[in-house]
């Protein structure tokens, strides 16, 4: 059989079983589909197929039709509704009440013998590459079932937090860049894993790198390794995700490269004058956006360029109040689990100090809180107003539940007079009260309008 240029069909390492009891035309295959690129597994009988699928878990499998015991045709009943991957049939006998037949019964193709090369390497791949995308919905609508890695930053009711979740669905299938922007504490790491382990590199490294936690001298080394020693990031997550936390600390003289590793996926460790290649994805993260250190020139306009292909914002947790409830809770059933007692009830007066606190370090400093309360509890006593106020920088807290909730009603009405510019009848509106009330409760609290635009 000739190869000519049908073997430049290349496919990566997609997996075949190929079945045929005649052993000329089995090695010709064999020889066809590895110079193609393909991992074979070749048999002689269809009866061993379905052992083999387990241990080689091929892509797809072809098979000649007339064989002695099993059949191509039977072998393809007897994988009809289950999971095995698509099946290829080739006959020298083939008639076309064969192939109709074939492919009623399942079959991705039927070719008769003699075949061209490029038509069969052709179907082959196109019915491995159905086959994986197949397994890639699967797989992912399993891990979307198991999301407990999120639940710390993403378990919520609002708006803010529905979008950011359908957003990691929609790019964890892209390769694109991405970069996330969010106060300390929300929780950047945890949606740029969920962005690895959702994607089709999840079975490759996650490496998280903090730019700020490593000194200027060292930087290139920790990146881009030496030639001699320490291989350094880049080269650890090939096949995977590179995050790169507070990226905003990266030295200038290193930007440059990691801007050339980035466009290139080549990198020149130190010391070393061959390149090394890296197959990785960025996603990088900051506390404030960048702006200011390009105008400012300590940080390259070109390199965020290459970085915030798709910006995702992450909010602070006194942006979404209404799910503080819902993550405390969440949180000390987590601790009181661990610890091995009930969690404690959750008062009013509890319930007054988590909505009145401005949380400052966000979902993080809520998880912490949640700890301190149960651990108190352990011994019989404490409170959340108790466990909040152990934060040295944390607001005071008020004493009763009617300073709590005035203070609470304090925050959210200034906040609503702020957001809609001091037009009242939209603030009312935002707050769910009448514009009557706003006043009232506005004269109540002791606000200034004036002040707060």
């Amino acid at each position: 059989m000739s190869t000519t240029d049908a073997t430049k069909e290349i496919v990566g390492h997609h997996r075949i079983i190929v079945i045929d009891d005649d052993r000329e035309m089995r090695d010709s295959l064999s020889h066809l589909l590895a110079k193609a690129g393909w991992r074979v597994e070749a048999l002689t009988d269809a009866s061993e197929a379905e052992a083999r699928m387990a241990a080689f878990q091929p892509d797809v499998v072809l098979s000649d039709v007339r064989m002695p015991g099993l059949s191509g045709l039977d072998l393809l009943r007897s994988l009809a509704g289950t999971a095995a991957p698509p099946v290829v049939l080739i006959s020298a006998h083939g008639d076309i009440p064969m192939a109709v037949e074939a492919m009623r019964d399942g079959a991705y193709s039927f070719l008769e013998k003699p075949f061209d090369p490029r038509r069969l390497l052709t179907a082959l791949r196109h019915a491995a590459e159905q086959y994986r995308l197949r397994q890639d919905t699967t797989r992912l609508r399993a891990r979307l079932a198991h999301l407990s890695d999120l639940d710390r930053v993403l378990l919520g009711d609002s708006k803010s937090i529905q979008d950011l979740r359908a957003d990691i669905l929609d790019l964890s299938e892209t390769a694109a860049t991405v970069m996330l922007l969010g106060e300390t504490g929300t929780g950047k790491e945890l949606v740029a894993r969920a962005l690895h382990d959702l994607s089709p590199r999840a079975a490759g490294p996650f490496i998280a790198l903090n730019c700020a936690a490593i000194s200027e001298g060292r930087f290139e080394e920790m990146m881009f390794g030496q030639s001699e020693g320490h291989p350094g990031t880049l080269a650890g997550a090939d096949g995977g995700t590179l995050f790169l936390d507070e990226i905003g600390t990266c030295p200038l003289p290193a930007q440059a490269k990691l801007l050339r590793a980035i466009e290139t996926r080549e990198f020149l460790p130190v010391g070393a004058t061959v390149p090394m290649q890296s197959d990785f994805r960025i996603v990088s993260a900051s506390n404030e956006r960048l702006d200011s250190a390009v105008a400012d020139g300590k940080f390259r306009e070109d390199l965020l360029y290459r970085l915030n292909t798709v910006v995702l914002s992450l909010p602070p947790l006194r942006d979404r109040r209404d799910d503080i409830p819902l993550l405390y809770q969440h949180f000390a059933a987590e601790y009181a689990a661990l610890f091995e007692i009930d969690p404690p009830e959750l008062s009013p007066e509890d319930m007054a100090s988590l909505l009145s606190h401005d949380w400052p370090g966000n979902v993080r400093e809520l998880r912490h809180v949640a700890e301190r309360r149960v651990l108190a509890a352990r011994r019989g006593r404490g409170s959340v107003a108790g466990a909040i106020s152990l934060d040295g920088d944390s607001v005071e807290v008020p004493e009763t539940l009617r300073e709590a909730v005035a203070s609470f009603e304090r925050q959210l009405i200034a906040k609503a007079i702020q957001t809609h510019k001091g037009r009242m009848d939209d603030a009312a509106e935002a707050l769910g009260i009448g514009r009557r009330t706003l006043n009232e409760k506005i004269v109540k609290l002791g606000l200034n309008k004036a002040e707060l635009i």
